[in-house]
């Protein structure tokens, strides 16, 4: 990881002091050694000089250098599915600007029982199949994110989300909905971010579990007398 400016400025200058303290302990004359004030003088230093580096290696963890937004092809855009009630569609929308604009996704979907209800951002013109890595998200009722999507064997489960994704986040909706996220960069997704799309699953799935599982269960009756009178 690279180190932004104020942390090479600490590291090197801790490093430097640390240097010229020994330099210094190394060339005084064998009397000045044992002199009380001298001996203080150089082990302060060196507590200085080693407290300049912590500083600097931790300030390169806390400001991490986040790596370029990919160019990604697709049209800004929402869809929403048909009859949602009108809270729900506000609901949906509301949620979905919140994690665009206060996170690094580009694209926002959400499915349930199989079928997507929301998809928000950068549009792909394909379908969106979840595959292994969903449903291990849904098993485990765990996130995960995939800081790095190339280096995933699985990765192609996301090619119908948008195409090129550098990062992927994925957050199980209860046991019938999953939440993908699509981000602009490879690690761009931090706590605060996870905290945003969990804290908006768990409002999703407290207050409107039963309103869609209602919808989906009408829309599995409407289709039953169909297919018997096809048959």
């Amino acid at each position: 990881m690279a180190e932004s400016l104020p942390a090479r400025l600490a590291l090197v200058s801790g490093g430097l002091a640390l240097t010229l303290t020994v330099i210094n302990q190394l060339s005084a004359p064998a009397g000045t050694l044992l002199i009380p004030a001298f001996q203080r003088a150089g082990v302060l230093d060196g507590i200085l000089a080693v407290l300049l580096m912590v500083v600097g290696a931790l300030w390169s963890r806390i400001e991490p250098v986040v790596a370029s937004r990919a160019a990604l092809s697709g049209e800004e855009g929402l869809v929403l599915a048909d009859d949602l009630p009108e809270a729900l569609r506000r609901e949906l929308g509301w949620g979905s600007t919140m994690l665009l604009t206060a996170t690094p996704a580009a694209v926002v979907l959400l499915q349930w029982r199989g079928e997507t209800l929301l998809r928000r951002g950068l549009l792909a013109q394909t379908p969106f199949h979840p595959g292994p890595i969903c449903a291990q998200s849904l098993e485990r009722q765990r996130a995960i994110s995939l800081v790095k999507l190339a280096l995933y064997p699985g990765r192609a489960e996301f090619d119908g989300l948008l195409q090129g994704l550098p990062s992927v986040l994925v957050q199980p909706l209860g046991a019938s909905g999953l939440l993908v996220l699509g981000g602009w960069s490879e690690r761009c997704f931090r706590r605060s971010d996870l905290a945003w799309v969990e804290g908006w699953a768990g409002r999703l799935t407290d207050e409107w579990a039963q309103v869609l599982d209602g919808r989906a269960e009408r829309a599995v009756e409407a289709q039953q007398p169909q297919e018997s009178g096809t048959g």
